[in-house]
Formats: C-alpha cells, sequence, structure tokens
C-alpha cells in the first residue's frame, strides 16, 4: 500500500530516530511511503498570530498530497497532525474559508481534495494494517517488559475533531505495544502534558511537568516509556536530565518511539532503528 507522508520541520532536523524507525519498520508491513515535495510548516507556530496563515500552511500540504496517487497521508507528528486535521475539518465544514483557501491555492496550481485521510502513526498502525497482522509480523517478542505509553495530547484532543484515539480513555498506543509482547502500564498520570507547549515561554514549568511524570513512572517500576511524538520525545528523552535536576529528583528511564520498538521486535538492527540517537536509551538494561 502507498501512504504520503508529511515529516514537518522537528522530525528531519531534530528527531531522526524517528524518520529512521518508520522508514525502516513500514516495508515491513507493507506500507511503501512517498515523501511530499516542496512543503512548508503546519502553521502551528504562527497559529496564535494569524489563523488564516496558518490555515493556508496546513491546507498547502494537504494540496500537495494531491500529487502523490493516494488519498491517504501520514502525519508521525502529534503538533503537525492536528493542524492538518484542524484544516481539514474547517475546509470541509466552511464554505467560505473553503473558498478563500482554494483561491489562495490556484496561485500554485494546487487545489485541496476532500477525500484525503490523515493518518497518525498509533491509527494508521492500529486501524489501517491491523494489530494481527502486526502480531504475524513479530519475529522477538518483547516477552517479560513492561512498559508505560503517552499518546500525547494533540492526537486526542479536541474531541470534536475526528481524532486518533479517545480523548479521555486511548487505547490504542497500549494494544499496539502489547502486540509485540509486552506487558502495558495503566497509569493515573497517563493524560497528563509533556509540557513542550510551555518549553519556549516557561521552561521551568515545561521541565517541572516532563520531571513529575518521568519520576511517577520510575516509581511504578517500568522497563521503559513510550512515546509517538517528537515533541513529547524531545522533553522525555533529550530534556530528561534537565527535567530531573527542575525537581530535584534522580531519573533514569529509557524512552523509546513505538516504532523502534516495532522494529526490534521485527528483528531489526539498533542502529537501524536510531536507538543510538536515543539519549536515556540504557543498552545494559536491554538486551535485545
Amino acid at each position: 500500500m502507498k501512504v504520503a507522508v508529511y515529516w514537518g520541520c522537528k522530525i528531519p532536523t531534530a528527531q531522526y530516530a524517528y524518520e529512521m524507525s518508520l522508514r525502516q519498520v513500514l516495508p515491513h508491513l507493507d506500507i511503501e511511503l512517498i515523501d511530499l515535495k516542496n512543503t512548508s510548516c503546519c502553521g502551528g507556530p504562527v497559529r496564535s498570530v494569524n489563523t488564516t496563515a496558518a490555515l493556508f500552511l496546513s491546507a498547502r500540504n494537504l494540496a500537495l498530497s494531491n500529487q502523490t496517487g493516494t488519498e491517504d497521508l501520514l502525519v508521525p507528528c502529534n503538533e503537525c497532525h492536528f493542524m492538518l486535521s484542524e484544516a481539514k475539518h474547517r475546509i470541509d465544514n466552511d464554505a467560505v474559508m473553503r473558498e478563500k483557501m482554494q483561491e489562495l491555492l490556484s496561485k500554485e496550481d494546487l487545489a485541496f481534495s476532500p477525500r484525503v485521510r490523515i493518518w497518525h502513526v498509533i491509527d494508521l498502525l492500529h486501524d489501517m494494517v491491523k494489530v494481527d497482522s502486526i502480531k504475524a509480523k513479530v519475529k522477538k517478542p518483547l516477552s517479560g517488559l513492561k512498559f508505560a505509553v503517552h499518546p500525547g495530547c494533540q492526537i486526542i484532543r479536541p474531541s470534536e475533531i475526528k481524532r486518533v484515539d479517545h480523548s479521555e480513555k486511548p487505547r490504542k498506543l497500549d494494544i499496539l505495544v502489547e502486540a509485540l509482547g509486552a506487558e502495558t502500564l495503566d497509569y493515573p498520570e497517563k493524560l497528563d502534558c509533556c509540557g513542550a507547549a510551555l518549553l519556549y515561554s516557561h521552561e521551568d514549568a515545561a521541565l517541572s511537568l516532563t520531571g513529575s511524570k518521568l519520576k511517577a513512572l520510575q516509581d511504578y517500576d517500568v522497563d521503559g516509556f513510550v512515546d509517538s511524538c517528537p515533541y513529547c520525545h524531545t522533553l522525555y528523552d533529550a530534556r530528561q536530565k534537565d527535567s530531573a535536576a527542575m525537581i530535584g529528583g534522580n531519573i533514569s528511564l529509557s524512552v523509546f518511539y513505538y516504532t523502534q520498538l516495532l522494529g526490534l521486535a521485527l528483528k531489526l538492527g539498533r542502529e537501524e532503528l536510531g536507538l543510538h540517537l536515543n539519549q536515556s536509551f540504557n543498552p545494559e538494561k536491554f538486551k535485545f
């Protein structure tokens, strides 16, 4: 199956491991990725300054997906997924805005298609590939390991726009981890934000949120933590030591992208999956 992919800004400039692991595992699940060409930012950074400009940037990326010959578009970043989903919702349901966006897009000979289907990694694997298909591909089950998962805020809220999973009781990421043979933990802090939204305006507050959640998970004695958002991963992985210092704690918890765990269960190599780029990864603890 061919699926177009919009990487956004964060993944190709900082979170290379996410892209590496996705490019490695999806062919094993019979998915061929088609990269969009000449993309722009999703508009997230300017949303509070100019809503129309942000909407146009997302609409433009959606229009570019029309050129790939597939109606399925994978958006692995949570913020980008929210922005593109909101843009599609607005264009589909607001005739005035739809006309305005089509007028702007026509200047580049682009056109928005209402048939485009926006996917995140979680629902692409859970709803399109299907859990049983993933189980059938597992070559090295991750038995005996217990993980806590973090779906992230922007793919489950706001709930009035069709989102990836239930806004209050998300379970798809848990189910995907369990499909690899591991156990997952249902914990009270599951829906707590990573703090990324505050990172550039109130860094101390952001790191406090990160540290508090990681400390709670460490106290629950899980083997690792699983996310699927480049912003969340930046906080939980790259800024883990900073967040520990902010709350005055000692935190050492390995954080994985789900696609990295999936790759390990498919018997792919650590470096192929970018595990050497995970700053929190403890290779001595995990003898994959």
